[in-house]
């Protein structure tokens, strides 16, 4: 198994985002942001944009996955293989990718994107998935991670799931696929969230908002106090 992988075994990744308009969106800033939560222990960098991902790759010494996201809806997260392509270009270790079989930019399907990514560089790649069938074409496809990114935007997601992570989607995963690296990310929002997703099977977690979106994390105060 690559050594990237196997150092992010049972840790914490965290995801290193700002949304446009946001004071925080600027490549140093995102790159100070990662330094510091590497030095709190973060065993990777999520991150995503050309800039952000070369700024932050340039400051912390843990593996970085890069993604660029164009646009709001369908296919958003690195949607096309030149986007793949220019996330490699940008110095990230591993590219994410939406993994589902909704309609991409380019006309070409999940399992050709990676194929022809494969073909033309070398690079792990990071399969956000939305439902366990993802999560299956993602292994059939020979991804190298696959995350549960992408399952609170289920069409009929079950309301239970809104307060905390996709927990009986990364038992599933973890249950037909024992021994891959299945990433839990999507509404970990506390300690006791990410240590339930490791005791459900989870390779490694994901956390963003609650550790690198201020604005978030005020209006829950602000609401707490209501």
């Amino acid at each position: 198994m690559d050594p990237r992988i196997e150092a992010i075994r049972g840790k914490l990744v965290v995801s290193v985002q700002a949304y446009p308009g946001e004071p925080l969106r600027e490549p140093h800033i995102m790159a100070a942001m990662a330094l510091a939560c590497e030095q709190g222990g973060a065993a990777a960098i999520r991150c995503q944009g050309l800039a952000d991902i070369a700024a932050i790759k340039g400051l912390v010494e843990v593996p970085v996955i890069g993604l660029w996201k164009e646009g709001h809806e369908g296919v958003y997260i690195t949607p096309t293989l030149r986007h793949a392509l220019a996330v490699v270009n940008a110095g990230a270790d591993v590219v994410a990718l939406d993994a589902t079989d909704r309609p991409r930019p380019d006309g070409r399907s999940f399992a050709q994107t990676v194929k022809e990514l494969r073909e033309r560089c070398e690079t792990l790649v990071m399969a956000d998935c939305m439902t366990i069938d993802d999560i299956r074409n993602a292994v059939a496809c020979g991804c190298d991670l696959v995350s549960t990114t992408l399952s609170h935007n289920k069409p009929a997601i079950d309301t239970t799931l809104d307060e905390g992570p996709d927990l009986p989607l990364l038992r599933q995963a973890t249950s037909e696929f024992p021994g891959l690296p299945i990433i839990c990310e999507g509404h970990v929002h506390t300690p006791a969230d990410a240590r339930a997703a490791l005791d459900a099977g989870a390779w490694s977690v994901v956390v963003g908002t609650a550790i690198t979106h201020p604005t978030s994390l005020t209006s829950w105060f602000v609401a707490g106090m209501a």
